[in-house]
């Protein structure tokens, strides 16, 4: 029987929390930062917990 494998782009940018949600970073945070308000790069910074329509679908990539 064969084995799902991690996929591992997805791998590196979520993460499962203990009570099973999916956790993310935001993106827009790389480059052209003196074009972003504060406000929004403060914002940014912090993660935040996936939506829950996409956790399913996430979860199965990263085999948690």
């Amino acid at each position: 029987m064969g084995k799902i494998k991690t996929h591992k782009a997805s791998a590196k940018r979520f993460s499962v929390t203990g009570t099973g949600k999916v956790k993310m970073f935001h993106s827009d945070h790389r480059h052209n930062l003196g074009n972003k308000t504060q406000k929004r790069k403060r914002h940014l910074r912090s993660s935040d917990i996936l939506d829950s329509a996409m956790t399913a679908n996430v979860r199965k990539l990263i085999c948690k």
